[in-house]
């Protein structure tokens, strides 16, 4: 009658209308606790779904997430294969679907996108670990659930959706996903059916892709590359990128050329910026438009007394900039005598102030400019060999906005953008005219007269759409020459007896040979044409900007997208001063 091993031997059964005590079982906790012991889950007695044809599990085989044994596909070698194992291969997320579009298996590149494991997702609905915003409305397992008539019929619990189970999906689509730390994570998603021997649809293989770094360089891409305040997505611009912070290490002279308006200012300050002298001051000298005793005591300073109207020692652009970097635009304006002493600084580090016979150290890096070609400067004999080979060490040339193609339209929308930020506007663009015009035409003041042009449209846009009333007039007069100029190269490179620039036309004399006309109808009278033609839409330009201004020179200049110094060369070149 004792607790014996007899007893307890004894099988305890139930019989019709007794029911028996259920044995102890343990608790949540307890349970929970032996479960992370063993590293596995408490086995049960229920019964998995069905695998799909071709797939099943293998007694024995390793557990993977604490789950049960995983499946395994046969057929495809004399042993079957871990379908886990396979997956994992794979650099896309996959994740094995059951018809009521529960995960069943997650590979690893599914789990680190989202966060979880398999073993905390099986038997819940993809939408709830996934969180897709492509779940709700564009499920690519969901379809309209209509009538013969195509009447739409709401389910039972009210949703307007019915599992497609023919496998007619919808192409990729993309998404987002909020990951398990709510991170959301763009994605391209795709399924596709399993279907077993009979054609059935018994499951789903759904794919997700992270698209985060094809994302990232489309935002690059957009926004373009930067170095500084300047900006581009062009090839010519990607180079000067990728040479920019290796000249701010640099600590020698650096050389920058390029047209009026190409950003040689805005260069020159990034790469002061990004060097090491960062800290230390930053001083820009233009001294063009001065005479050489005034450019001369400029730069260098001068002593008290050293000239008429001396009252007091100055410490000159040098001295202003100790420490950090000296910006001279125009070199090739600088007097050979100016050239000369920057030379000898380039060389012994020291400067001598006008009035002053004891040498002055300075600590200062140089930049120069120049909008012409140094080459031809040196042979015209307006820079010294010497010191251009002492500056051209270390050179960057910043391409004209006619060579870098796709930044035009690019830095429109970024100066539009960023102008009418600043005024408040609404402005997200141009019409397809207005946008055609721009691009025809050859922007000879470059970045500056297209930042120029941006402000003018921004300021005179009202709406969301910049249209051709709101461009500056002499873009559609340039637009005109430029054709007539091409109308008049073709007619001078015409057959004889075509008017020539004084209306005379060829003759024929009695030798049967054309005579040639009073100077025009070859090819080079058609080139002088073009020139002479461009060289009156300059000047009509600056007597329209002169007089739209009030022959404030400054203002002219600016509204022309050049620089004081090239307004003041070419009005002195076309005999307008």
């Amino acid at each position: 009658m004792g607790n014996g091993p007899g007893r307890d031997a004894v099988p305890r059964t139930a019989s019709p209308g007794l029911r028996l005590p259920d044995a102890p079982c343990p608790s949540p906790r307890a349970r929970n606790n032996a479960q992370r012991r063993s590293r596995c889950f408490v086995p049960t007695q229920q019964t998995a779904p069905a695998a799909p044809h071709g797939i099943r599990p293998r007694a024995g085989s390793p557990a993977r997430h604490g789950a049960p044994p995983l499946p395994h596909v046969s057929g495809i070698s004399p042993l079957p294969v871990d379908l886990a194992a396979m997956l994992d291969a794979l650099p896309v997320g996959v994740a094995l679907l059951d018809t009521d579009c529960t995960i069943r298996l997650m590979n690893r590149a599914l789990e680190t996108l989202t966060g979880f494991t398999t073993a905390e997702v099986r038997g819940i609905p993809c939408r709830h670990a996934l969180r897709a915003s492509i779940c709700l409305h564009r499920c690519p397992l969901r379809r309209p659930l209509t009538t013969a008539s195509g009447v739409t019929v709401a389910t039972a619990s009210g949703a307007h959706y019915d599992m497609a189970d023919d496998g007619n999906l919808p192409p990729a689509q993309e998404g987002d996903i909020l990951n398990r730390h709510r991170r959301r994570i763009p994605v391209r998603m795709s399924m596709s059916p399993l279907r077993d021997a009979d054609g059935r649809v018994v499951g789903w293989l759904h794919a997700v892709e992270d698209l985060t770094l094809v994302r990232e360089l489309e935002e690059k891409t957009a926004k373009g590359e930067a170095f500084g305040p300047l900006v581009g997505r062009s090839v010519a611009m990607e180079r000067v990128f990728q040479a920019l912070p290796a000249v701010a290490q640099n600590d020698g002279p650096l050389l920058v050329t390029g047209e009026t308006g190409t950003g040689k200012d805005t260069l020159a300050e990034a790469v002061h910026k990004a060097s090491s002298r960062a800290r230390e001051p930053f001083v820009k000298a233009s001294l063009s438009s001065l005479p050489e005793f005034l450019a001369e005591s400029e730069l260098f300073g001068h002593r008290k007394g050293a000239f008429p109207g001396a009252d007091e020692n100055k410490p000159g652009r040098f001295r202003l900039a100790q420490g950090g970097t000296l910006y001279l635009t125009e070199v090739g304006d600088l007097p050979l005598s100016i050239q000369g002493r920057l030379l000898a600084f380039l060389d012994e580090g020291v400067i001598y102030p006008v009035g002053a016979t004891d040498p002055v150290a300075c600590d200062v890096r140089l930049v120069v400019a120049t909008n012409r070609d140094p080459e031809q400067l040196v042979t015209e004999g307006r820079l010294r060999e010497d010191l251009f080979r002492r500056l051209s060490a270390v050179r960057l040339h910043l391409p004209p906005l006619r060579e870098r193609g796709e930044d035009i339209e690019f830095l429109l929308n970024h100066f539009m953008g960023h102008f009418a930020a600043r005024m408040k506007k609404t402005v997200r663009g141009c019409s397809g005219k207005a946008l055609r015009t721009l691009l025809d035409y050859p922007f000879p003041g470059n970045v500056r007269e297209l930042r120029n042009i941006a402000e003018y449209a921004v300021t005179l846009c009202h709406g969301e759409t910049v249209m051709p009333a709101h461009l500056p007039a002499y873009l559609f007069q340039a637009k005109a020459e430029a054709r007539r100029a091409e109308r008049e190269r073709r007619a001078g490179r015409g057959m004889p007896g075509a008017f020539d620039a004084t209306g005379a036309t060829g003759a024929t004399g009695a030798t049967g040979e054309a005579q040639p006309a009073a100077q025009g109808t070859s090819g080079d009278g058609g080139e002088h044409l073009a020139r002479t033609s461009v060289s009156d839409l300059e000047r009509r330009l600056i007597a329209d900007a002169l007089q739209r201004t009030g022959n404030r020179r400054g203002e002219a200049a600016e509204l022309l997208g050049w620089g004081r110094s090239t307004l003041w060369r070419k009005m002195k070149q076309y005999g307008m001063c």
